[in-house]
């Protein structure tokens, strides 16, 4: 009977060890179906995640060559502006300079006119303009013709007209 027990209790062990071995493998295919399916979802998310890599850093090559473009049109704009700019200042500075031989000119005339003059004549037509004006003209003339003109006119219109002339700047003065 011993001998009985001892088999019951030896297939009881093996029996049960088996069980027990039986369920932990049982749990061990489990988990590792469900760790398979993890790394099934992990997959999928990494590559959704470099597609998305992806489609930004085309994205953003395509702004950058859009950026680019954009600043080589404001390079080259500004450039043609800049040009326009020094065309436009040749432009006044021909005009100034067009403008100021046709002052010249006039002022040639004016004094040519007044020198032809007769002193008392042009003394008459000097006492009714105004002292700079006068000045401006006489700084054109002679001094001969300028020191005839001012004897002819009226004393103090003359010195007037002598302290305007002192003030005028070397280049306006013959």
């Amino acid at each position: 009977m011993k001998i009985l027990l001892l088999l019951i209790a030896a297939y009881g062990i093996v029996f049960g060890a088996q069980t027990k071995s039986y369920e932990c493998t049982k749990v061990f295919e489990s988990r590792k179906n469900e760790l398979l399916l993890e790394l099934e979802k992990i997959d999928e998310q990494k590559q959704s995640l470099d597609a998305l890599k992806r489609a930004t850093e085309d994205l953003l090559k395509k702004k950058e060559a859009m950026v680019q473009g954009k600043g080589s049109a404001v390079d080259q704009k500004l450039a043609e502006i800049k040009s326009r700019e020094e065309s436009t200042k040749k432009m006044v500075d021909e005009n100034k300079k067009v403008l100021e031989e046709m002052k010249q000119l006039k002022s040639d005339k004016v004094s040519q006119t007044f020198a032809k003059m007769k002193p008392g004549a042009a003394a008459a037509i000097f006492a009714d303009m105004k002292t700079a004006d006068v000045a401006e003209i006489m700084g054109t003339l002679n001094s001969k013709v300028v020191g005839q003109i001012l004897a002819k006119m009226d004393p103090k219109k003359g010195s007037e007209i002598t302290a305007a002339l002192r003030a005028l700047p070397p280049e306006k003065k013959k």
